[in-house]
């Protein structure tokens, strides 16, 4: 005897998206922009024509024209060095003593271009290929503080104050020496956890090399923008009375001046451009913003918590920043 047959349920098809629904609402989304802009024109108007706005919009300007170029460059040129150079030049390039290859390593961020961004990924392959950990993080820290694109736009942004640059490469190369050192004292492996894949694995360099470029022209464009907002609020809207009161105390404004470092989280080719326009900080409390941001800022706390552990990131990050006030603030008053 045959089994009855279930009726099957009736399986509803997808309605076949109009590709011409889309078409037909960007008019309207247009038109409701344009009135928008119509109703509002006369208070928008009002609003940039005051002193405060007009102020705000010339620093703004004035710190994303002058930083754009730098930062391209020194995109192209980390996202070369990640993908063209094999890690494997490292390795051979460095003592194998580790006490040694510490300053060696810190001293090759002078002359291997690298942002922030791209330094976290780097040092992973470093460490993996089996460089020593201590001389990793020396170059971690001092690829994006002294790099020669980095040097050129302090140089330009302090065209007044060259020994700024001299100041900029001694205590960064210091700092990023001092770490190393340290953490050959004192670290330990399972503090460091080393990522077990390449960046790149698996693509052709050119497409490697362009995603590189674009994912850092957005990420490090993203935030030369908000901290090119920040520096010009910082200039426009808050009294002169409260930075001249901040900057009139040297401790507290290198203190100031370290922690904005950390929170505006500036790509290393732009800062000096921010440092350049808060002039009513000393020279020495704007070397400490440039020292501590390549080193210590929100995004590279995030990116080391995901690349190393957050066991590392914890440690690392704030020695760091207490190490670089202490080394820009003596720095400073030597040289500046």
């Amino acid at each position: 005897m045959a089994t009855p047959t279930r009726p099957r349920p009736s399986q509803k098809k997808p309605k076949p998206t109009n590709p011409t629904d889309r078409t037909d609402r960007t008019p309207l989304t247009l038109i409701t922009v344009l009135i928008l802009a119509v109703l509002v024109q006369n208070p928008l108007r009002g609003a940039l024509s005051s002193p405060v706005m007009q102020t705000w919009t010339t620093v703004f300007v004035a710190v994303v024209v002058q930083a754009m170029p730098f930062l391209v460059l020194g995109v192209l040129l980390s996202a070369a060095i990640a993908v063209f150079v094999p890690p494997s030049f490292f390795t051979r390039a460095l003592p194998t003593r580790p006490s040694l290859a510490v300053p060696v390593a810190g001293a090759a961020g002078a002359v291997l271009p690298g942002c922030e961004c791209a330094s976290v990924p780097v040092t992973g392959a470093l460490i993996r290929r089996g460089v020593p950990p201590a001389a990793a993080l020396a170059f971690l820290l001092s690829a994006p503080a002294i790099n020669p694109v980095v040097l050129t736009a302090t140089a330009v942004a302090f065209p007044d104050t060259p020994e700024m640059v001299l100041a900029r490469l001694v205590a960064s190369l210091l700092v990023s020496c001092a770490m190393g050192w340290l953490w050959l004292r004192l670290g330990r492996t399972d503090w460091l956890r080393p990522p077990t894949h390449p960046s790149h694995e698996g693509k052709p360099r050119a497409a490697a090399f362009w995603d590189s470029v674009r994912h850092d022209v957005l990420h490090a464009g993203g935030f030369l923008i908000l901290g090119a907002m920040a520096a010009a609020t910082l200039k426009a809207a808050v009294p002169e009375s409260w930075l001249s009161d901040l900057a009139a105390n040297p401790w507290a404004a290198v203190v100031a001046l370290g922690i904005l470092a950390v929170v505006l989280s500036l790509c290393s080719e732009a800062d000096a451009f921010v440092a350049a326009s808060l002039t009513h900080f000393s020279l020495t409390a704007r070397l400490a913003f440039l020292v501590v941001g390549p080193m210590v800022d929100l995004k590279l706390i995030a990116m080391q918590a995901g690349t190393f552990g957050r066991s590392f990131a914890l440690r690392f990050a704030p020695t760091t920043f207490l190490l670089a006030l202490a080394i820009s603030t003596a720095t400073g008053t030597v040289l500046l």
